[in-house]
């Protein structure tokens, strides 16, 4: 079973192009002390919500995968 970090890392090298998340909009330093910027608000651009094309969940390890039927395409 994955962690929760694992789940949501976004440093993967087959990240789906149209899988978006806060972090890429904030322009600032991490508060270490603070809450992640991965805290779980991810959204595809084709659904604009946290559930992809195909039904399945948008979040890094699960939008890291060609073989997914809808990654990059927003194919159902």
């Amino acid at each position: 079973m994955l962690t929760e970090s694992e789940r949501l890392n976004t440093d993967r090298p087959d990240l789906c192009p149209f899988l978006k998340w806060k972090g890429q909009f904030v322009i600032s330093e991490p508060d270490p002390n603070g809450a992640s910027e991965r805290s779980g608000a991810f959204w595809c651009l084709y659904t604009q919500t946290c559930i992809g094309p195909d039904g399945g969940v948008v979040e890094p390890v699960d939008c890291a995968s060609p073989d997914r039927k809808c990654y990059g395409t927003g194919e159902a």
